[in-house]
């Protein structure tokens, strides 16, 4: 089965789009691995299965109602999904078919259940659980993909809304609270540790291990800001240079040598000026930059408008590989080929 009209097909520069054969502002998370690429449509409650030519190989329908959100690859190549409105997170066989679930509820004495909304989901470092967001109960939690124990761990602030998690310094779990304004972080004993960030209201959206293990790096999705985190909690912001005043960020990402890849796009919510989406190249001296001052960077333009890029994340073809929620479409960054650095 396959979804593209190759007339849909975008191509400017070294940014290519491609449709994903829906149509329902749904676009969210992507996982990637030597064969295809995944991503989950939330509010179409599927999975779209592609090949590196950026074609629907099919698509996988999951429970009516159920918002399919986080998605990961193991390290036996199986595919989870995070099924947020379902308060579960399941696992796929090739068909697409659920041959396993985890229920993440929180069950109280009273009787009452709380679904925390599995939003993100990650591996720890030692490929053994899964770590979620409680994003509607401020807590993280996690269980044993074998023994499919489940933990949940409360975090200090109340409406904190963590959204994205990953595995990174000390191989420990890091996250993004949206609405906490800070970076969490939890060890495999449950411990939490917050680290407040220093904008107000920065909106911290993705955070990804940086290449020398000794920084977690994030974007601030109103305060126009990356940041880095180390190990002690002690964070480092670096202004982007936006094209115009109502740019937010998205997600970002490493490529091969060590270059960071930021996205940008014009807020939904403030669309005067209309202007272009883009992604933001930021030369590999920036992993050891006191400031962006010196730091080459390149622009480069999506052949789309109002996109509201998501997630981003290296394939294993080499190339940047990168979700767009409002315009249903999968992009993809040639990086093998010259990409323009400039001051």
């Amino acid at each position: 089965m396959n979804h593209n009209n190759p007339s849909q097909i975008r191509e400017l520069g070294i940014i290519t789009e491609y449709p994903l054969g829906w149509e329902a502002k749904s676009t969210h998370e992507l996982a990637l691995n030597e064969e295809f690429i995944f991503v989950t449509g939330q509010n179409n409650h599927k999975v779209a299965k592609l090949n590196y030519a950026g074609e629907v190989v099919t698509h996988y329908k999951m429970p009516k109602d159920s918002g399919p959100h986080g998605i990961l690859i193991d390290p036996k190549n199986q595919l989870w999904i995070s099924l947020e409105f379902f308060g579960k997170v399941v696992k796929l066989n090739d068909d697409g078919k659920i041959v396993d679930e985890v229920d993440v509820n929180i069950y109280l004495e009273s009787g009452k259940i709380l679904n925390p909304a599995p939003h993100g989901i990650c591996l720890d470092s030692d490929g053994e659980h899964i770590w979620f967001t409680g994003k509607r109960t401020s807590t993280v939690g996690k269980f044993n993909i074998v023994t499919k124990k489940v933990e949940h761990f409360e975090l200090q602030n109340l409406a904190a809304l963590p959204i994205f998690l990953n595995a990174g310094v000390n191989g420990t779990i890091w996250g993004t609270e949206l609405q906490g304004n800070a970076i969490l972080n939890v060890n495999d004993s449950g411990q939490v540790s917050e680290h407040k960030i220093s904008t107000y209201n920065s909106r911290p959206i993705g955070i990804i291990p940086g290449p020398t293990g000794n920084y977690m790096w994030f974007t601030e999705e109103a305060g126009m800001k990356i940041g880095k985190i180390d190990a002690k909690g002690e964070i480092t912001e670096f202004s982007v240079p936006a094209l115009q005043k109502n740019d937010i960020l998205a997600s970002l990402a490493f490529d091969h040598e060590n270059n960071l890849w930021v996205q940008v796009y014009v807020d939904h919510n403030d669309p005067t000026p209309e202007g272009n989406d883009y992604v933001i190249k930021f030369d590999k001296s920036i992993v050891d930059a006191i400031s962006l001052n010196d730091v080459p960077f390149a622009v480069h333009y999506l052949p789309s408008k109002w996109s509201m890029m998501h997630r981003i994340k290296l394939g294993k073809d080499g190339n940047l590989w990168f979700t767009e929620m409002m315009t249903d479409l999968l992009g993809k960054i040639t990086i093998s080929q010259d990409s323009g650095i400039k001051k």
